[in-house]
C-alpha cells in the first residue's frame, strides 16, 4: 500500500512536492497501512514536462553510467548524494521510499562508453543495441550473456540501496518479457541485503510467464497503464480472474495504480463516478492487488479519503486468502475469499451493467450461500457501510447500483 507520483505529476514531480505528499500520508494514511512513497519516471531528466517524453533528452548520470536525480527538481541530491536525503526524510516520517527506473543502460552512457563501476568493462561492452523500449528511447537493453552485464546491474541497484530505496519499480520488462534482465535485477537486489520490493511494469505480463515472474518479482503489472474510464475497469475485471491463482505471500499480480482524487497534473478529478470508485476499490481488494494511490494527496477530498481509509475493506486486500471469482455473467459478478483463522467468508458482489430502464436504483445481485461453502443461516456485515445487515438464509440478494459493488463478511450462525 502506497503512493506513486505518476497519475498526479507525470514526469514533473519535485522534491518539495514529494515531501508534501509524504507529510500527508504520514498524518492521514499511515495509520491505515499506507507506507510506500514512490517517485515515478524521469527524475533524472531536468527538462521533463509531463506525460509525454522528449526525444533523446540530456540525462543526469555519474561517471559509471548510473542515472542521478536532476538537481533543478531534487536539490538535496547535490554532491553525488542522490536520493539519500529525500529517502531519509521519508523514513523520518515512518514511511518507505521508492523510485521508478527503466530496464537497461542509458544510451548516453553507451555513447560516452562510460566505465562499469568496479570492473574493467564499459557500457558498449554490455549494451544490446537492438533491444529498446518502443515508447521511451532513453535506454538500451543489457545483454546478460556479456561479461560485466550483471556487474552493471549490481552497481546500479547497490547505489539505490545505499540511498535508502525500499521499492523499485522497473519499467519495460513485461512486453516483451525480458526474463534475463528480470533475473539479473532480482539477483542484484538480493546481493544488496536490503529488503527492496521489486515491481515490474508495465503489462500485460504474459500469463504463461506467471510461475517465472512470481519467483522473481514481488509485484507485476497485469495490464498497460490503467486510467479512469469504465471500459478499462471492465478489462481489469477480465484480467483479475485469470491472475488470481498466482497471488501469494510476497508475490502479487498488480492491477496498477488507483487513479482517484485529483490527477493529471492538477487538471481534473477522476472521471469515475462514486459508484465506479467503490467498484474499483472492491475489485482491487478482493483480488488482493497492491494498492498504489495515484491522486495528489494534498488535494484530497472527503469521499476519496473515505475510500482509502476504510479499515474493514482494506483488511480484505491485506489479509484474505483463496480469493477467486465465482461467476461473471450478464453483467453481474461475485468473488469470494477466506478469512484467515476463521470459517467466515468475504464476498464481493458487482453490478457491472449500464443503467437499466426497470429501476433507477440498480439491480439485485444474488448469491447462494451454498456456493460460498456455507450452509444454514449467516450473519452478513456490509464492510463499506460498517453495518450489520442481519441474517440471510440460503441466498443473499442485495440491490446494487449500476456500475456499483458491495463487499461483505459472512459469518455462519
Amino acid at each position: 500500500m502506497g503512493w506513486n507520483s505518476w497519475d498526479a505529476f507525470a514526469t514533473t514531480i519535485t522534491e518539495e512536492q514529494a515531501k508534501a505528499e509524504t507529510d500527508y500520508m504520514a498524518e492521514h494514511l499511515a495509520s491505515h497501512g499506507w507506507q510506500y512513497m514512490v517517485v515515478d519516471h524521469q527524475w533524472f531528466e531536468p527538462g521533463a514536462t509531463g506525460f509525454g517524453y522528449r526525444k533523446r533528452p540530456e540525462l543526469v548520470m555519474d561517471d559509471n553510467g548510473r542515472l542521478q536525480p536532476a538537481l533543478n527538481r531534487f536539490p538535496s541530491a547535490a554532491n553525488g548524494t542522490g536520493f539519500k536525503a529525500l529517502a531519509d526524510y521519508v523514513h523520518s516520517k515512518g514511511l518507505k521510499f521508492g523510485i521508478h527506473i527503466m530496464r537497461g543502460i542509458p544510451r548516453q552512457a553507451v555513447e560516452k562508453n562510460t566505465s562499469i563501476f568496479g570492473t574493467n568493462y564499459h557500457a558498449a561492452d554490455i549494451a544490446d543495441l537492438h533491444s529498446t523500449c518502443p515508447w521511451n528511447d532513453d535506454m538500451y537493453g543489457v545483454d546478460m550473456t556479456k561479461p560485466g552485464a550483471q556487474e552493471f546491474y549490481n552497481a546500479r541497484i547497490q547505489q539505490y540501496a545505499d540511498w535508502g530505496v525500499d521499492f523499485l519499480k522497473v519499467d519495460d520488462l513485461s512486453r516483451p518479457y525480458h526474463a534475463p534482465e528480470i533475473e539479473a535485477i532480482r539477483k542484484a537486489i538480493d546481493l544488496t541485503g536490503r529488503p527492496i520490493v521489486f515491481s515490474t511494469s508495465p503489462g500485460e505480463t504474459p500469463l504463461n510467464q506467471a510461475n517465472h515472474i512470481s519467483q522473481h518479482a514481488n509485484m507485476w503489472r497485469i495490464s498497460d497503464d490503467f486510467w479512469d474510464n469504465w471500459k478499462s475497469l471492465l478489462h481489469q475485471v477480465q484480467l483479475s480472474s485469470k491472475w488470481a491463482p498466482y497471488t501469494g505471500d510476497g508475490h502479487y499480480p498488480d492491477a496498477d495504480m488507483l487513479p482517484l482524487g485529483m490527477i493529471r497534473q492538477g487538471k481534473s478529478m477522476t472521471h469515475f463516478t462514486h459508484d465506479e470508485q467503490v467498484t474499483l476499490m472492491t475489485l482491487w481488494c478482493i483480488f488482493r492487488s497492491p494498492l498504489m494511490f495515484g491522486g495528489d494527496m494534498t488535494k484530497m477530498d472527503d469521499f476519496t479519503l473515505s475510500l482509502i481509509t476504510n479499515d474493514e475493506v482494506l483488511a480484505v486486500d491485506q489479509h484474505s486468502s483463496g480469493n477467486r471469482q465465482l461467476f461473471n455473467q450478464d453483467g453481474q459478478m461475485a468473488w469470494v475469499a477466506d478469512v484467515p483463522g476463521s470459517t467466515d467468508k468475504y464476498v464481493a458482489l458487482f453490478n457491472l451493467r449500464d443503467k437499466g430502464s426497470s429501476s433507477d436504483s440498480g439491480a439485485p445481485v444474488t448469491i447462494k450461500l451454498g456456493d460460498l461453502g456455507l450452509s444454514g443461516s449467516c450473519q452478513v456485515r456490509d464492510l463499506w457501510q460498517h453495518k450489520d445487515l442481519g441474517v440471510s438464509t440460503d441466498v443473499f440478494s442485495p440491490t446494487l447500483p449500476w456500475h456499483g459493488a458491495g463487499l461483505y463478511r459472512f459469518s455462519a450462525k
